[in-house]
């Protein structure tokens, strides 16, 4: 303690001296060029704004920032903090980061800024592309509240939607296009005339979904038509590091961004695994509903097909709880009612396909409900990644059955977590306080425990589902149109690996999830403990020798030759039995004594120095290259290709087949490679991508439709009097169109030219000296000829009037 009186001590005289002259160094820079003190104290006040780690660094326009901030945003995440330099810089970006970390202001606000204000005559500068419907629509609405304060217009192209109606938003001359690409390559076949030239930000939001859903037809035409002087942007939350498979996209010199590796799902949200039967997943889904989630929670429900949401909303309704559905077929008027309804909270539950597991943002969800298991783990992210968004908490509840478990183990290599199975029964009732003890230890580690359901709780409420079942027509006619549907399903899943296959066979059996274990007495787990040892019974005897020996007991008269005859059989087995049992346990303790040897030999030699390796370790840990990199499961998991998972070689790219020798390989090559009409050669498809003999397109539900011509244009066209131009600008008068038409066209006839300042395919309203007076010479020649007309006319009249009076 300092004395009463006694001064604290002073700062360092070198550290005050570096201060000072750091400081008095920036106000001699920002005293240059400065005429006031007001002047100079506001560029001070910048100085110390652009220090600060907020968005006021960045040097947004007062429109912008102001858009920011009402939003609500204060600092920027990570991701923003990482990209929105490098974007407002102008240099390509790639990014990752896990869901619900801002990755959509984190282009939106550079892209607002870039733009900044309406500029009628440049047509549309910025297009962002989304795999899904709702994801377009939550981005234009996300678009329209950060550039509030701004006056640039925004148009929405997806499918579902009235064209007429798109065609009025296009005739306004938007500045940003926001679409899905089945919708956007529809309108550049069908509006004459319509081009992206004047694009100068291009966004792929979940860029991985659009190049592996099966767009590469529409992405190629719509990318061969944007200026090569474009910035482009591939945003995703499940990102490879390979940025080969994007090189579609048109990247020059990309700056890749990879943030949370590590974890790839927020550490806010609870996993939790219940391993059952295939048909208790519609009585485990209802006791789960009913019993275990809150009233007051939102919970979003993944099923595999459009069949299963209508069987569940049905299901759900004949039990008095109401729920809002959506997929890919669904009305574009009923999907936004019933997504509205769940926003607003009047539905607790929405039930729906993999349509709503990207990007789809619900700001207060709690919970998710994998009813059908993905079969990719990105996939698996993106579902669960809607809860747990900007801070709040939140469960994701996964349905494993037996056929799911290989793709349980390929997602948590993908996670890099380690996964245990339930104690058992037995176990819990021995010592009940350990065994919990142990487990909330191991969440509290991070890791995955998967278990079972209560089966007496799942039995009564699988009573109660088949009573709501036999008593509806529409259930029963949609039973098997689900179960026909989820066969073909399961035929299309990816493969998981094989060593996520044999690796099942190895796994104990789980017992009851933690979660439940307030559900079950003492009693009742006594109960299951003993149902568990009755599956595991093996009896000594077979039944033929149970027989025998109750007929013998009953006859009491010599031996039954069937029982002798399974002694002899019994006897001969057993001694195979016992000979192939000691072989194991010996095969068992070589590998144990050869480990310990390897790791007693490992010591030795770190300890002795320029001591001989083994000759059967070739392998040096500083030194050696595997061929199976280290990040294998990662990037297999996060791959972009459509129908390879964790079960293709890694290889299969490195592989080129020139002529297929059979069957099986002719009918690949076939698929691989399509013939191009227009360039007259064969092209190769992404996997999994199809084209169809009569040239169909898929669009973003999946169905496939035609890319000619409606004639929808030509009809708006000459109803409304209106007209999109090639700059997507709205014009009335004909010739004025006819003019920009004429001065357009010298950028598309023939060879294309490439210009390097935006915007350079727009005539100019600049007019020089010569035309100004060749333009008033065509008005004074205008006037007096009507002038002329009119007194030609007066005359005219006069002389018939003439006539008549005569």
């Amino acid at each position: 303690m300092a004395r009463t009186g006694q001064k604290t001590p002073r700062k360092p005289v070198e550290t005050r001296e570096r201060f000072s002259v750091a400081d008095a160094e920036e106000e001699m820079a920002a005293m240059v060029g400065v005429s006031s003190k007001a002047e100079l104290k506001r560029r001070m006040k910048e100085i110390k704004k652009a220090k600060s780690g907020g968005f006021e660094s960045l040097g947004l326009c007062s429109e912008v920032y102001r858009g920011v901030k009402r939003k609500g945003y204060r600092v920027p995440t990570p991701i923003q903090r990482k990209t929105m330099p490098l974007i407002l810089s102008g240099a390509d970006v790639v990014a990752m980061a896990r869901t619900g970390s801002g990755k959509t202001a984190a282009f939106l606000v550079p892209m607002l800024q870039k733009l900044r204000q309406h500029v009628p005559q440049a047509g549309v500068r910025a297009l962002i592309l989304s795999p899904t419907r709702d994801l377009a629509l939550q981005t234009l609405k996300f678009t329209k509240e950060l550039g509030r304060f701004t006056d640039l217009r925004t148009s929405l192209l997806v499918g579902g939607d009235n064209m007429e109606d798109q065609f009025e938003e296009l005739a306004q001359n938007p500045d940003i296009i926001i679409a899905t690409p089945g919708r956007l390559m529809h309108h550049l076949s069908e509006v004459e005339g319509m081009s992206l030239r004047t694009v100068e930000y291009v966004v792929f939001d979940e860029a991985d979904s659009l190049f592996g859903m099966g767009f590469a037809e529409q992405l190629h035409k719509i990318l061969s038509q944007l200026s090569d002087m474009r910035q482009t942007l591939l945003f995703s939350a499940t990102m490879p590091s390979a940025l080969a498979e994007f090189a579609k996209a048109g990247l020059r010199d990309p700056q890749l961004v990879r943030l949370d590796l590590d974890t790839k799902i927020s550490p806010d949200l609870k996993l939790m695994f219940f391993t059952l039967r295939h048909e208790e997943k519609l009585a485990a889904l209802l006791y789960l509903v009913r019993e275990h989630i809150s009233s007051d929670q939102q919970t979003l429900i993944f099923v595999s097909t459009k069949h299963h949401v209508e069987f569940l909303n049905i299901l759900f309704r004949e039990e008095g709880i109401e729920p809002s559905i959506s997929y890919g077929d669904m009305d574009q008027d009923a999907r936004k009612i019933h997504i509205s309804k769940f926003r607003a909270r009047k539905t607790m539950l929405l039930i729906v396909t993999d349509v709503a597991a990207r990007g789809l943002d619900i700001p207060l969800l709690d919970n998710v409900v994998n009813w059908d298991f993905p079969p990719k783990p990105k996939l698996f992210v993106h579902r669960v990644g809607r809860a747990a968004r900007a801070g709040r908490t939140g469960t994701a509840y996964s349905f494993v059955t037996t056929e799911d478990m290989p793709y349980l183990l390929d997602l948590h290599l993908f996670l890099s977590k380690p996964l245990r199975p339930a104690p058992s029964e037995e176990e819990i009732l021995n010592d009940m306080e350990a065994v919990y003890s142990r487990i909330d230890q191991a969440l509290a580690n991070g890791e995955t425990i998967y278990g079972r359901f209560p089966q007496p709780t799942l039995d009564l409420v699988s009573e109660r589902v088949r009573e709501v079942t036999d008593g509806n027509t529409e259930l029963i006619s949609l039973q098997n149109v689900c179960a026909n549907a989820f066969r073909l399903y399961s035929k299309g899943k990816p493969l998981p690996s094989r060593e996520s296959i044999r690796r099942i066979k190895d796994l104990p059996r789980e017992g009851l999830h933690p979660v439940f274990r307030s559900v079950l007495g003492s009693n009742e787990l006594a109960a299951l403990a003993f149902s568990e040892r009755l599956k595991a019974f093996r009896p000594k005897q077979t039944i033929l020798e149970a027989e025998g020996e109750a007929a013998r007991s009953k006859n009491a008269q010599g031996s039954n030759q069937c029982l002798e005859v399974m002694r002899k059989k019994r006897a001969v087995h057993e001694e195979v039995i016992k000979l192939a049992h000691q072989k194991r346990s010996v095969d068992d303790a070589s590998k144990g004594m050869e480990a310990a040897k390897e790791l007693s030999v490992d010591w030795m030699e770190k300890d002795i120095c320029c001591a001989k390796r083994k000759v059967s370790n070739f392998k040096d840990d500083e030194y050696y290259i595997s061929s199976v990199p280290t990040n294998q499961h990662l990037e297999a998991g996060l791959s972009v290709k459509n129908d390879e998972g964790f079960g293709s070689s890694r290889l299969d790219a490195a592989v080129l087949d020139l002529v297929g020798d059979d069957s099986t390989g002719l009918q690949k090559q076939k698929s691989q490679y399509h013939w191009d009409k227009r360039s007259k050669k064969y092209i190769k498809l992404n996997s999994g991508d199809r084209v169809t003999v009569s040239g169909k397109i898929k669009n973003e539900s999946g169905a496939k439709v035609k890319a000619d011509k409606t004639g929808l244009y030509k009809k708006w066209k000459e109803r409304s009097h209106q007209r999109i131009s090639l700059g997507g600008m709205e014009k009335d008068n004909l010739q004025e169109g006819g003019l920009a038409e004429r001065g357009n066209k010298q950028h598309y006839k023939g060879k294309r030219k490439r210009w390097s300042v935006p915007n350079a395919n727009v005539p100019s309203e600049l007019k020089d000296p010569e035309q100004v007076r060749k333009g008033r010479q065509q008005k004074a020649n205008k006037i007096a000829h009507l002038k002329t007309k009119s007194s030609k006319g007066k005359r005219f009249s006069k002389q018939k009037r003439g006539k008549r009076e005569r």
